[in-house]
């Protein structure tokens, strides 16, 4: 390693990091390049890349945002960042993956090697057979209302090198371009669509959520993936407790509650016969319905 380039990352990695964003495709960024585009000068772009991460003067530009439909309405903001900036994350992502992850609770599913929403869905499925209450929670504006500065402190005590760090500050710090060109200055946030973000997020809650609810209500059973979360309680007041709980945790940690979409449900079946307004839940696409045997079963959408 020379005074030139501060920081150890191999051309290897960068390779590597193209080849895993080649395979998810996605949209061109701000620039209008898309992946067929950048392979026109492929070597010369990832050497740009490479040479730009590992002596420090790499800087992401805006990420555009695009507005996508939502199942139940309303509008979702998702954030594109241009092909060459999604091989820069993939590099940070494949560093700080495998420190992070291990680390991570068992029920938490989101975006995370050998697991998936079915997984998450059907672990809700059998523990609504021994608990008759469920919290059904809703974050509200999740990626987009992260602090940043309650964030940046997870990071940087668990990243190893000082690039990962420097690189994702200047992620959180980038700029949006809105659909008509204006740029906006983000403060707090984490764009949606971005590479980096779902690990982000699940490093966020892993804090925020999994482990203060693991030591708090050491007997309360949960499902997260990623900002969707189902939690598992024995009575209505257990259940009442435990969501009060909860939104005065994520209070703490700079992030609310959605107060209509966050509700308590009775989970009931043959064996559960009392009348509660809130009978059955969506998790994940799959809608959770009373059967006749007195089991639950989670039916798609």
């Amino acid at each position: 390693m020379s005074k030139a380039k501060p920081f150890c990352i191999s051309k290897q990695e960068v390779w590597e990091a193209y080849k895993r964003v080649k395979a998810n495709k996605g949209a061109a960024g701000v620039d209008e390049q898309s992946i067929a585009g950048f392979e026109k000068r492929l070597k010369r772009n990832l050497y740009k890349i490479w040479n730009r991460m590992s002596s420090g003067s790499y800087f992401p530009p805006p990420v555009r945002t695009v507005k996508i439909p939502k199942a139940n309405g309303g509008e979702r903001k998702l954030g594109i960042p241009t092909v060459s900036d999604r091989i820069a994350q993939m590099v940070v992502k494949s560093r700080l993956e495998p420190e992070v992850d291990p680390l991570f609770h068992p029920d938490s599913y989101g975006y995370r090697p050998g697991k998936s929403a079915l997984d998450a869905v059907g672990q809700a499925r059998q523990r609504c057979w021994r608990h008759d209450w469920i919290v059904d929670l809703d974050i509200k504006g999740f990626f987009d209302n992260i602090d940043q500065n309650l964030l940046m402190r997870a990071v940087k005590k668990h990243a190893k090198e000082k690039w990962v760090v420097l690189y994702i500050e200047r992620w959180l710090q980038a700029p949006i371009q809105e659909e008509d060109g204006q740029l906006i200055q983000r403060g707090r946030g984490t764009p949606q669509g971005g590479v980096a973000s779902p690990l982000l997020a699940n490093l966020f809650l892993h804090y925020a959520f999994d482990r203060w609810i693991a030591a708090t209500y050491p007997h309360v059973r949960f499902e997260r993936y990623a900002d969707d979360a189902i939690v598992h309680c024995r009575t209505e007041v257990e259940a009442q407790q435990v969501r009060a709980a909860i939104a005065a945790r994520f209070e703490e940690c700079r992030l609310e509650l959605h107060p209509e979409k966050t509700k308590i449900v009775y989970c009931k079946d043959d064996d559960r016969r009392r009348t509660y307004p809130n009978e059955k839940f969506d998790f994940l696409g799959y809608s959770v319905l009373q059967k006749c045997t007195g089991k639950e079963v989670a039916w798609p959408n």
